[in-house]
């Protein structure tokens, strides 16, 4: 083996000095994985909280659009509906008809009936100088509901100081108020004296917390389209 051979240290040798930049090259391939691994998990986490924000936001506003509905709206049932709650803060009903009574602004004191109801009774209060209502059209009104026996008041549009619109004659309310409401003309307050079984039955067992046996209600009229 020659001198010069013998000088040369093992990290002077070529294969040496590839090992070190192969190995150099693997360590800053390893650095940018974990680089770009690191990067990918924050973006994802980034992207979670995006979406996170976003349908939180959707719900807001879903929220928002539902709380700014009108409490009553065509196709409502308020007569099949359980009690309006009490809304001090409610807006107040709409202007009456044209040339109607000023006594529809004023909600009416409803006492009881007397004696067995046997059928459907209509009663004009006050005659409206409206056209007649007429099947399928949606009607607005205000009305008091209480049991024809004892006159206590289970339901009410006054409550929640908004009158209730609905269709009428098609089956969306009770057949009392289909029956009895066709025909009469807006503007007009009339009572409804309403047997159980145009009502909400005699059955108290499967009334679904539904007020049973006749009741009275007195509604005004004042829109219909």
């Amino acid at each position: 083996m020659s001198e010069r051979t013998q000088q040369k240290g093992p990290d002077q040798s070529p294969a040496t000095k590839s090992g070190r930049r192969l190995a150099a090259q693997l360590a800053a391939k390893k650095a940018a994985d974990a680089k770009r691994r690191r990067q990918a998990w924050a973006g994802g986490l980034a992207g979670v909280a995006v979406m996170a924000l976003l349908i939180g936001g959707f719900v807001w506003i879903d929220a928002k659009r539902s709380d700014d509905k009108p409490a009553n709206q065509a196709g409502a049932t308020p007569s099949a509906s359980a009690p309006a709650p009490d809304a001090p803060g409610a807006p107040p009903a709409p202007q009456l008809p044209e040339g109607a009574d000023p006594a529809l602004g004023t909600k009416p004191t409803v006492t009881p009936g007397t004696g067995d109801l046997k059928k459907l009774t209509v009663t004009p209060l006050i005659k409206g100088t409206g056209p007649a209502v007429q099947k399928g059209q949606n009607i607005t009104t205000n009305y008091v509901g209480v049991f024809y026996k004892d006159g206590k008041e289970f339901d009410s549009s006054w409550k929640g100081g908004q009158p209730a619109t609905f269709p009428i004659g098609v089956g969306q309310v009770i057949p009392g108020w289909d029956q009895g409401l066709v025909g009469v003309t807006v503007g007009s307050r009339v009572q409804l004296d309403i047997p159980g079984e145009l009502a909400y039955g005699n059955d108290e067992a499967n009334a679904g917390g539904r007020p049973t046996g006749p009741l009275r209600f007195v509604v005004d009229v004042l829109a219909a389209q």
